[in-house]
Parts: C-alpha cells; sequence; structure tokens
C-alpha cells in the first residue's frame, strides 16, 4: 500500500507540474503561436540589433543610452524643448509652438501605427531600460526625436539632430527596437516635420 500511495503522489506532482511548470511536449501543443503580427523580424535586423546592444557592455554608454532613453519618454524631452524655446523666443513664438506640435503629431502617429502592426519588442535580448509599451514597431522615440530634429533644426537649434540622431542609436544599445523600428520611427518624424514645414514657416512669418 505505501508503494502504491508513493507512486500515486508522485504522478500527482508530475501532472501538476506539467500543468503549472514544465511546457507541453505534445506534437500538437503549441505554447504560443506566431501569427502574422507576432512574427520578429529577420536574421540580419537581429544581428544589427546585437551589434548596436553590444555597446552597452560598456558601463559608460549603457547610462548614456538610458538616460537618452527615460528622457524621449512619450516625447518629453523634445516637447518640453519647443515649450522653453517658445517662451524665451517671443519673436517666433507660434512658430516654435507650431514646431512642438508638429513632433507631438509624429509622436501620436508613430504609436497609432504600432496599434496596426504589432511587432513584438526584442525577446532575445535583456533590455536595459523599461518601456511604456510592449510593440516595438514603429521607434516611437525616433518619431518624435527625428521630427524634433527637423523642426527644431529649421528654426536654428543645431544641438537637435545630433541629439535626436544619438537617441534614435540609444533605443538599440538599450535593446528594445530592431533597426528597422528605428529607421520606420525615423522616416515618419522626418515626413511629419517636412509637410509641415510651411506651416511652420507661416508661423514664423
Amino acid at each position: 500500500m505505501d508503494d502504491l500511495d508513493d507512486r500515486d503522489a508522485t504522478d500527482r506532482r508530475l501532472d501538476d507540474h506539467g500543468r503549472h511548470g514544465a511546457p507541453d511536449r505534445r506534437p500538437d501543443a503549441v505554447p504560443h503561436r506566431l501569427d502574422g503580427e507576432d512574427r520578429p523580424p529577420d536574421g540580419v535586423d537581429r544581428r544589427l540589433l546585437g551589434v548596436f546592444h553590444a555597446w552597452g557592455e560598456d558601463p559608460r554608454v549603457a547610462a548614456a543610452a538610458r538616460a537618452l532613453s527615460w528622457s524621449g519618454e512619450h516625447g518629453a524631452l523634445w516637447l518640453a524643448a519647443g515649450a522653453a524655446a517658445a517662451a524665451a523666443d517671443r519673436n517666433r513664438r507660434s512658430a516654435w509652438l507650431r514646431a512642438t506640435a508638429l513632433t507631438a503629431g509624429a509622436h501620436l502617429a508613430s504609436m497609432g501605427v504600432k496599434r496596426i502592426v504589432r511587432r513584438p519588442r526584442p525577446a532575445h535580448l535583456a533590455p536595459r531600460v523599461r518601456t511604456a509599451g510592449r510593440h516595438s514597431f514603429p521607434s516611437s522615440h525616433a518619431a518624435s526625436a527625428t521630427a524634433a530634429a527637423v523642426a527644431y533644426g529649421a528654426l536654428g537649434a543645431y544641438a537637435v539632430p545630433p541629439l535626436a540622431a544619438a537617441m534614435c542609436l540609444s533605443r538599440l544599445v538599450v535593446g528594445v527596437h530592431y533597426p528597422t523600428d528605428v529607421a520606420a520611427g525615423a522616416a515618419l518624424g522626418a515626413a511629419a516635420a517636412g509637410l509641415g514645414a510651411r506651416w511652420i514657416g507661416a508661423g514664423h512669418g
């Protein structure tokens, strides 16, 4: 009887482990199916990300990348900079506010595209920052940063473009975006600011 009881107890533990711990090994068991909106990017994108992510092995690079990523969350750095410039440059206040609005618009547009594409963030690397959402395409940081680089740069803020470029790269160093995410976000931001260039100019005039 003791042997039967021991076997029964063991069977129950294995059954519990199968339900709660170990994955189901049956051929027809699919723990997470990759459909069209969950499929990760190809090998080239992953390898390029690995190269940039490796830069973060230097603690100084990792710290700088984290600081840039945090400051660019929800476009905060660029919106604050635009508002500050509008307050300081009274003669071109309207132009600065329009440039800031375009930057915010680029960020919002990227969020909308994310909800449609729904590409998951990289899962094969350890991220160095937390993220506000789980979708990665396109990079909203890149969208707002590039929009600010184009819009604010046109108003004479020449320090913005190199800072924006550094922010785009930071998203790869911290491991939360693929290169194509950043490229798409930058293209969206540049397009938004470019299309609004005449509107900014009207505010300046």
